[in-house]
């Protein structure tokens, strides 16, 4: 389906740029949120007639996010979740549990489409993601995630967390008694057999 943008769209194009995209695409996404308008010979009036204001008003939510992008450089995404013993967590931190975060910490309403997470985290430790305040406004931010406060300020610190060490000592040198044992036992058993 032949569109044309009302608004910046990463990966797809400017205001007034005519695109061709899916059909579905554009009519559960771009056409009911107003991103785009169906490519027609009427509309392409229309659009010339309101691009002053568009262009306008895109400029105006550009310097809203470029106001904004210090809060969200400065805020500290620290989320405590409980994990296991190797450090993976019990579910994930998702890019909505990120903008509910930075909302609470920093004071800045992000959509979770607006967070540039990829994959959900899945284990302890310190992230690097992006937060797109605009097409044009990208902020990379750090998200450290922990089981306590403690480790988040180690993580902030630059040290690394280690998981599971001591039981892997533990079990290393515990099982070469229990061959020790089992040896013993099986060279008394032969003892007997041979009186």
């Amino acid at each position: 389906m032949k569109v044309i943008l009302t608004e910046k769209i990463t990966k797809l194009g400017n205001i007034g740029d005519t695109v061709e995209v899916k059909t579905g695409y554009a009519r559960n996404y771009l056409l009911p949120n107003n991103k785009a308008i169906r490519f027609t010979k009427e509309n392409v009036a229309l659009f010339e007639a309101k691009k002053a204001e568009l262009v306008a008003r895109h400029e105006k939510a550009k310097k809203d996010a470029e106001s904004k992008v210090e809060a969200v450089k400065n805020a500290k995404l620290h989320m405590i979740r409980q994990a296991g013993d190797t450090g993976q967590l019990y579910g994930s931190v998702s890019s909505r549990d990120i903008a509910r975060e930075l909302k609470e910490v920093a004071g800045v309403s992000v959509e979770s489409a607006q967070v540039m997470l990829g994959s959900p985290i899945k284990s302890v430790g310190a992230f690097d993601t992006k937060i797109a305040l605009h097409p044009d406004v990208i902020v990379d931010v750090k998200i450290y995630v922990a089981q306590t406060q403690d480790e988040i300020d180690a993580l902030v610190a630059g040290k690394k967390l280690t998981f599971g060490t001591k039981k892997v000592e533990e079990e290393a040198t515990a099982e070469p008694a229990k061959e020790e044992v089992k040896e013993a036992a099986s060279e008394e058993k032969s003892e007997e057999v041979a009186e």
